[in-house]
C-alpha cells in the first residue's frame, strides 16, 4: 500500500516548494498518497482531469497535445517537477511503463499559491515595522477571508480600533442589534447561546478569531453571548468598513488579441508567477514580477506605461493589477489566465525560456542571462 508523501518529498514539487509550512499543511490534510498506473494504462482523456492538478513520481508517460503532438515525461527529469492537467493543450495521458503520480485538487492549490503569495508582502511589511502578525495570519486562514483582496485586508488595518478588556467582560449579548463586528487580537473568549436556563456554552475563540460579523451579512440581531476568558484586546471594525473589506475589485479583463493590440502600442508583459515557473517559458520580453515581490519591484515600472498581467488561472494576475492599480499604474490581466489559451496561443506567447529580462530604474528593461 502506498504511503502518503513527506514534507521534504512535496518540496521537491513546483510551485508546491513555494508554499510556507502552515500552507503545506492545509494541503496535507487531503490524502496525498501516490496512485499507480499499470503500463498502458490512461490518466486522463479529453478534460475528465481538468480538476486535477498531477505530478510524475515514478516511471515514464506519454502526453498528447490538442493539435496531435505527443511527447514523453520521464519522472526525475527538471519537467516532471512541474504540475500538468488536461485541457485545451494536453488533452491525453498514458503510462508507457509502471508508473506513479501525484493529484492535488486544482482549485485548492491555486487558492493556496494566490493567498501565499498576495499577502506575504503585507504580513512581512508588518513584521519590519515591529507588529505582531499572529492574530492577523490567523485570520486569513479562515474561510471569510479566503477571497478578501490583499488590498482591502491593507484599507481595513487602518480602520480598526483597538480595545482593551477585562476578563469576565460580555462584549455581545444575543438579541442586541449589530453595527461592528470584532478581531480577537489577544487573549481568549467564550461563545453562548440561549438565555436563562437554556444557556451553553458552543465555542472558545482565540487569537485570530472574528466573530460579530453574522449579525452584518444577515442584518439580524446577535445570535450569540460573547464572553471574555482572559484579559484581551480586541479590534473594532464598524459595519461599512466591514462591507468595503468584502467588495471585490472591479478590473477590466483582456483577451490576448486585446493585450496584442496594447502591446503594439508600448505596453509591457508582468509575469506575476514564480521564477520557476518563468524560466520554463514566458512572453517576449516579459518582466517577472512575482505577486510577493511586486509591491516592492514597483518602484521600477513606469507611470505611464500600461501594464499587463498574466500567470496560470487569473487569480494572481487579478490580485496584481488590484495592486498596480492603486498605487496609481494602469494594469490589465489577462483573462482566464494561461489556462485559457488554446495550444496554439500558448506556444506563441510562451516563446522564450530561460532568465529572461530585469527592469531597471527609470523602466528600462534588460536581458538578463
Amino acid at each position: 500500500m502506498n504511503k502518503p508523501l513527506l514534507p521534504n518529498q512535496l518540496r521537491s514539487l513546483i510551485p508546491l516548494n513555494a508554499l510556507s509550512p502552515r500552507r503545506l499543511q492545509m494541503l496535507r490534510e487531503q490524502p496525498l498518497v501516490p496512485r499507480p498506473l499499470l503500463a498502458g494504462q490512461l490518466l486522463f482523456e479529453g478534460k475528465t482531469g481538468a480538476s486535477s492538478s498531477y505530478f510524475l513520481l515514478t516511471g515514464a508517460l506519454s502526453m498528447q497535445g490538442a493539435d496531435g503532438a505527443q511527447w514523453q515525461m520521464t519522472a526525475g527529469s527538471p519537467e516532471s517537477c512541474h504540475a500538468f492537467s488536461a485541457g485545451s493543450r494536453l488533452i491525453q495521458v498514458r503510462a508507457l511503463e509502471d508508473s506513479s503520480v501525484l493529484a492535488l485538487d486544482s482549485a485548492l492549490l491555486d487558492g493556496l499559491l494566490s493567498w501565499q503569495q498576495a499577502n506575504a508582502d503585507l504580513l512581512l511589511e508588518l513584521v519590519t515595522a515591529g507588529e505582531l502578525t499572529d492574530w492577523l495570519e490567523e485570520l486569513l486562514e479562515t474561510p471569510l477571508f479566503a477571497k478578501v483582496p490583499p488590498e482591502n485586508v491593507r484599507n481595513m488595518l487602518s480602520k480598526l480600533e483597538p480595545i482593551e478588556l477585562p476578563v469576565g467582560h460580555v462584549l455581545l449579548r444575543e438579541g442586541e442589534s449589530g453595527d461592528c463586528c470584532y478581531f480577537l487580537k489577544s487573549g481568549r473568549a467564550e461563545v453562548m447561546i440561549g438565555l436563562g436556563r437554556d444557556e451553553q456554552v458552543v465555542a472558545e475563540l482565540g487569537v485570530g478569531s472574528c466573530f460579530g460579523e453574522e449579525a452584518l451579512l444577515t442584518e439580524h440581531a446577535r445570535n450569540a453571548t460573547v464572553t471574555m476568558l482572559e484579559d484581551a484586546c480586541v479590534l473594532r471594525l464598524a459595519r461599512q468598513d466591514f462591507i468595503t473589506l468584502l467588495s471585490a475589485p472591479v478590473i477590466d479583463e483582456l483577451d490576448l488579441a486585446q493585450a496584442n493590440g496594447l502591446l503594439a502600442q508600448g505596453a509591457q508583459w508582468l509575469d506575476v508567477r514564480l521564477i520557476d515557473e518563468y524560466q520554463r517559458g514566458h512572453a517576449l520580453q516579459a518582466l517577472n514580477m512575482p505577486l510577493h515581490l511586486l509591491r516592492l519591484k514597483t518602484r521600477l515600472l513606469k507611470q505611464d506605461r500600461v501594464y499587463l498581467c498574466y500567470c496560470d488561472s487569473g487569480k494572481r494576475s487579478a490580485s496584481a493589477v488590484f495592486l498596480l492599480t492603486q498605487l496609481g499604474f494602469t494594469a490589465y490581466p489577462l483573462r482566464g489566465g494561461l489556462d485559457a489559451l488554446s495550444a496554439e496561443e500558448y506556444a506563441t506567447l510562451l516563446c522564450e525560456q530561460g532568465s529572461g529580462y530585469l527592469a531597471r530604474s527609470g523602466g528600462r528593461t534588460e536581458r538578463s542571462g
